[in-house]
C-alpha cells in the first residue's frame, strides 16, 4: 500500500501542475495532454471522416455554415484577443463543411474543424438556429473539453492500474467485485458527470458567442425545444446519460440569458 500512496502523490503533483481556466466561467480543469497533438490527432480523424462521407451538394445551406461559422469564429477570436487569451485560439485553422446525412448532428475538434449534418438544418430553421448549434460546437473546442476528456480518461486508468495492484492479493472474487465496483464508481462518478457538465458549459459559452456574434441568444431556447420534439425513441435516465435532460438544459438556457444578453448588440 505504501506503493500505491507514492503512485497517488506523484500524480496528484502532476496534476496539479496541468491545471488551466476555462474562459468566461473560470472553471478550473486538468489538461494532461499537450493541445498541438490533440489537434493532430483531431486532423487525423477529420480528413478520414471526409474521405468517408459525402459533402452537401445544397450550395445554399452550405454557404449559410461557412458563413455563419466564419462570423462566430471571427467574434469569438476578437474576443478571446481583447481578454489576453488568444492562447486559446494557437494552431486553429477554422474550415466549416455541411454532409449529406439525415443524422440531426454536428460537431468541432480541436483546432476548429466543424461540421454539420443535413438532418440538423430543419430543426435549426433560421440562421440564429444555426448560430446556436455553432456557438456551441464552437464552445467545446475553444473550452478544451476533448483534451479534459482524454486526461480524465488517463486519470481514471491510473486509478484502476493502482487498485488492481493493492487488490491483488485478496480473493479472486473480492478483485473482480472490487474492480467492477471502481469502475462503475469512475464512469457514473466521474466521466458521465463530466460530460454533462461539458456540455452545460458549452451551452452557456454558446450563448455567448452567438451573442458576440449579433445572433439574438434567446433562439437557443426555441432550438432545443424544436430539438426535444424531433428527437425520438427511449431517452436514458440523465444520471446515466453524458447531455442534461431536455428540461434540465432549456432551464438553464433560461437562467444563463440575462448574462447573455450582455454580450448581444443587433
Amino acid at each position: 500500500m505504501k506503493l500505491v500512496r507514492i503512485f497517488f502523490i506523484v500524480i496528484l503533483a502532476y496534476l496539479f501542475q496541468q491545471c488551466a481556466t476555462v474562459p468566461i466561467t473560470g472553471r478550473k480543469q486538468l489538461l494532461i495532454y499537450p493541445e498541438g497533438e490533440i489537434m493532430q490527432l483531431s486532423l487525423t480523424s477529420y480528413q478520414d471522416f471526409l474521405k468517408e462521407n459525402k459533402l452537401s451538394t445544397d450550395a445554399k445551406n452550405t454557404a449559410r455554415i461557412k458563413n455563419i461559422g466564419k462570423k462566430i469564429a471571427q467574434a469569438v477570436e476578437t474576443y478571446l484577443k481583447s481578454q489576453g487569451m488568444e492562447s486559446r485560439i494557437e494552431g486553429f485553422n477554422w474550415e466549416f463543411n455541411l454532409v449529406q446525412s439525415k443524422e440531426m448532428n454536428a460537431w468541432c475538434m480541436p483546432g476548429g474543424k466543424v461540421v454539420f449534418y443535413e438532418g440538423i438544418l430543419p430543426v435549426c430553421k433560421t440562421d440564429a438556429g444555426i448560430a446556436v448549434v455553432m456557438g456551441h460546437e464552437i464552445a467545446h473546442a475553444i473550452a478544451r473539453h476533448g483534451n479534459e476528456r482524454m486526461s480524465q480518461q488517463m486519470l481514471v486508468q491510473a486509478g484502476s492500474v493502482a487498485a488492481a495492484y493493492a487488490l491483488k492479493n485478496k480473493p479472486e472474487t473480492t478483485q473482480t467485485v472490487l474492480g467492477a465496483a471502481i469502475g462503475l464508481g469512475a464512469n457514473y462518478g466521474l466521466i458521465l458527470p463530466f460530460s454533462r457538465k461539458h456540455e452545460s458549459e458549452a451551452d452557456r459559452l454558446g450563448l455567448i458567442f452567438m451573442a458576440i456574434a449579433g445572433y439574438d441568444p434567446h433562439e437557443a431556447v426555441d432550438f432545443w425545444t424544436r430539438m426535444a420534439a424531433a428527437s425520438s425513441g427511449q431517452k436514458v435516465p440523465e444520471f446515466a446519460s453524458t447531455h442534461p435532460s431536455d428540461s434540465r438544459r432549456i432551464a438553464d438556457l433560461k437562467a444563463e440569458m440575462p448574462e447573455a444578453m450582455k454580450y448581444y448588440k443587433k
